[in-house]
């Protein structure tokens, strides 16, 4: 068994003191024993407003979040998978314009980029909350390939916030190796409330999968409320651990010996019809 930890973040426009705080809660998740770390969506970059001018940097020859990433897996002897950031280059090397990719880049604990998901499904959507409308689309190219890649925690299936609501992403994930998925997310304080738990237990129930999920959880400006509640959910849709709002981090030791006698129990994927 290896312990994976979920870290939350309530980040801010700073990006110097969002990464200062990521910085807090890797080190304190590896002494405590975690070999991979699950970072939030939009750890270090949260303003809309940044994300071009940031993804161009991270796309060039001095990225700032790509650099701290590496040198925090490789320092720290930690796997990361880095929540979301900004990339204005798609994975074929061809550069964007007007828009970039939301991207989750894992690096293993030499400090090596060993995957990249770009997030798929766009949050373009009403909200009653202060912020009102989410259109994500104005702002980011969607991606195309479902990621699953090797950790020391078994086979990871990658996937961002508003993907967990396309039970067809964790299906195709399943179908390519997968033994537990991360959800790196801010979701709205109104969502989360709503769907958040149901939706998480479903994706982990439905898939014989673990589920680690970290969020946003707190008042992120003055018109930004995200959830939090992030959490480790096993694949009979037990909820392990779990923290409200507010900066800190959730770990649990991933047993792929009972993931593999409940799918032998319970054989769900050969029994599928359609």
């Amino acid at each position: 068994m290896v312990q994976v930890a979920a870290i939350q973040m309530v980040s801010t426009h700073d990006i110097e003191a969002n990464l200062d705080e990521a910085r807090k809660q890797l080190s304190d998740v590896a002494a405590k024993g975690a070999k991979v770390a699950v970072l939030p969506e939009n750890f270090a970059v949260l303003a809309t407003g940044q994300m071009l001018a940031c993804g161009r940097q991270e796309a060039g020859d001095s990225p700032v979040i790509r650099h701290f990433l590496s040198e925090q897996a490789r320092g720290l002897g930690l796997w990361i998978v880095g929540g979301s950031m900004p990339l204005a280059v798609r994975p074929d090397g061809s550069n964007l314009s007007d828009r970039v990719r939301a991207c989750c880049l894992v690096y293993n604990d030499e400090g090596e980029e060993v995957a990249r998901y770009d997030k798929i499904h766009l949050f373009d959507a009403m909200i009653e909350d202060a912020h009102g409308q989410y259109r994500e689309s104005d702002t980011f190219e969607p991606g195309n390939d479902v990621i699953v890649t090797e950790t020391p925690a078994g086979r990871l299936g990658l996937a961002i916030c508003y993907d967990l609501r396309f039970p067809e992403l964790f299906r195709a994930l399943r179908d390519k190796g997968a033994d537990w998925v991360c959800l790196p997310s801010a979701f709205t304080w109104q969502t989360g409330d709503a769907h958040w738990h149901a939706l998480l237990r479903a994706r982990a129930i439905e898939n014989q999968l673990w589920v680690v999920a970290a969020g946003q959880g707190g008042q992120n400006s003055s018109r930004r409320r995200t959830y939090g509640h992030s959490l480790i959910c096993d694949p009979w849709g037990r909820v392990v651990c779990e923290l409200g709002e507010g900066a800190g981090s959730v770990a649990a030791d991933l047993d792929l010996g009972d993931l593999g006698q409940l799918r032998s129990r319970m054989p769900v994927w050969a029994h599928r019809r359609l």
